[in-house]
Order: structure tokens, then sequence, then C-alpha cells
């Protein structure tokens, strides 16, 4: 690796919290996803809505250190977004990359909730974290 290249690691950091009303989730991803990634994610965050008597979501998403995902891998997260489409209902996503705004334009399509892009994190936090 030249210097001054930073390693980019592929794959998801999480971060859930469970609220009385919903699961938090924070999202990190990194790299090219792969369809084990998001085998790996969708199990994790399964798991974590076993456990709730109210099965919802808000989630914070960085596309930060995203490079991109293979096309199986886009599937696995279209399926997951049709068969939990009534679980979100709140979706963030930011990153410095204006592509993944229309990302979320497209993912909302396959929930019920609110998605929307940002540029900045604290926006992000902000805009997801309110109560309705």
């Amino acid at each position: 690796m030249g210097e001054g290249m930073e390693h980019i690691k592929q794959g998801f950091l999480m971060e859930i919290k469970q609220n009385d009303d919903y699961l938090f989730i924070a999202l990190k991803a990194m790299g090219k996803l792969t369809y084990h990634d998001y085998q790996t994610l969708v199990l994790e965050i399964e798991l974590a809505l076993d456990s709730l008597a109210v099965r919802k979501i808000k989630a914070l998403v960085d596309v930060t250190q995203l490079t991109g995902w293979t096309l199986r891998a886009l599937w696995e997260d279209c399926k997951f977004g049709l068969r939990h489409r009534k679980t979100f209902i709140k979706v963030a996503i930011y990153g410095a990359k204006g592509r993944y705004k229309y990302a979320a334009l497209v993912g909302q399509l396959f929930i019920s909730g609110e998605m929307k892009y940002f540029e900045q994190q604290d926006e992000a936090f902000g805009w997801v974290s309110e109560t309705r």
C-alpha cells in the first residue's frame, strides 16, 4: 500500500439501542458491500427485532466510506426493505457523496416510513431523533 493511502475496511459497523417503542440502529457501511455482508446485517437486525413487542426501527446510516455494493447485495437490501417495509419509521442516510441522495429516493419506495439523505451527520441525527 502506498504512502498516505488509507486501508478501507469492508462491511458494516453497527450499534443497536433498544427503546420502549423502537430500535435505534446506527450503521456505518464501508467499502464494497457483498451478499455476505447483508446476510450478517439482516440476521443481527432480525434478532434484535424479535426481542421487541413493538417492531419499529429508526436508522442512521453513514455512507461516507461506502464505495458500492454487488448486485446480489443490492437485491438483498431491496428484499429486506420490502419484507420490513412497515417496520422502518425513519431512515437518515448521510455522506459526502451526492449519489446516495438518489439511493435514498429509491429506498423510500421500499418502506412506509420516511427516508432522507443528508450531507452532514449532525443534521441526519437531528432529523432521525425527532419524535413525532
